[in-house]
């Protein structure tokens, strides 16, 4: 009875001793973090990344990948959802990325936010919210693989058809005549320094009194150029005081404008005054002359009018006044 008693006691220390370990290790491990659910949902492969896998928002840690599953409202896409860390500031602007970790090739997920927008992102675990996916630089990498790799097989093909066999007997030709060009510029060069030193000396000797006359040259030059400039200068001086206030161009425009409406003036009141006075001395004179015609036609008009003349005795028409009766 005494070993069973032993037995039970022990049994019961070591059950009481791991309880105490489970709650000690429950207790150290506890997690009072409120998180969000949120979605991520792309078309692309999401390989190397695995549930409980770190999300790191710009490369802290806040949160882990919930589940991995194919995407119920767009067909072929494949959604991953994630738990974050309610302090995170997500806003509509917010973004991920699949980023990998050194050369283990675990993936984890990337948050970040260019800050295009101020709005926060509203969770709903009911019905997460969102966040856009964006293509890794691998992914990238992959789409423009191909591209790549047919530039790379044109610039290939221009290579080998530069380097044929035609075009490096050009190239060694082109070599040739460039070696002989180099020679022919050698002997040149050998040709003018013997020149220099036979033929150039005369001309250098006579080079001092050439620039001698230069300089006198120069410093006529200047004195003319002085000149010219008191020349520009009193020039400019008459054009400020004939351009001045109340200056001689002023007062030759207001000449001008008063010559002017003068003018309009005469043509406006003297001329037609005028040009009636003309008419009426060409009538009278019209009237004059038609006088003068009758007058040479009938002088006696003068005497006895424009009327008939009687006839006296002895001219023909004449008859006698009648004889007046006597009382």
């Amino acid at each position: 009875m005494e070993n069973k008693s032993h037995a039970i006691a022990a049994g019961a220390f070591v059950l009481g001793l791991v309880a105490v370990l489970v709650a000690l290790v429950v207790w150290l491990t506890r997690d009072d973090t409120v998180r969000n659910v949120y979605e991520l949902s792309t078309r692309d492969a999401v390989s190397g990344l695995q549930p409980q896998a770190m999300v790191r928002y710009r490369g802290i840690a806040v949160g882990r990948v919930s589940s991995i599953d194919f995407d119920p409202k767009v067909k072929g896409n494949v959604r991953v959802r994630i738990s974050v860390d309610e302090r995170v500031p997500l806003t509509t602007s917010t973004f991920a990325t699949l980023s990998y970790q050194g050369v283990t090739g675990l993936a984890f997920i990337a948050l970040d936010d260019k800050g295009e927008s101020q709005v926060s992102l509203q969770p709903d675990n009911a019905n997460p919210p969102r966040i856009p996916l964006k293509p890794s630089l691998l992914a990238q990498l992959q789409d423009r693989g191909e591209v790549i790799i047919g530039r790379v097989e044109e610039v290939t093909k221009k290579v080998n058809l530069l380097l044929g066999e035609d075009n490096q007997q050009r190239i060694a030709d082109a070599l040739e005549n460039i070696a002989a060009a180099a020679t022919s510029a050698n002997q040149l060069t050998k040709s003018l320094d013997n020149t220099v030193k036979t033929g150039l000396n005369p001309a250098l000797k006579a080079l001092p009194p050439l620039v001698d006359r230069t300089r006198d040259t120069m410093v006529a030059v200047k004195g003319a150029a002085g000149d010219i400039s008191r020349v520009a200068n009193n020039f400019n001086a008459t054009a400020t005081r004939l351009n001045a206030k109340d200056g001689p161009i002023e007062r030759l425009g207001d000449g001008t404008k008063a010559l002017a409406q003068a003018v309009d003036s005469f043509n406006n009141a003297t001329l037609p005054r005028v040009n009636r006075v003309a008419d009426d001395t060409s009538r009278a004179v019209r009237r004059l002359g038609r006088a003068a015609d009758g007058i040479s036609d009938n002088p006696q008009s003068l005497l006895f009018g424009n009327g008939g003349v009687v006839a006296g005795p002895g001219e023909p028409g004449f008859s006698a006044p009648a004889a007046s009766a006597r009382p």
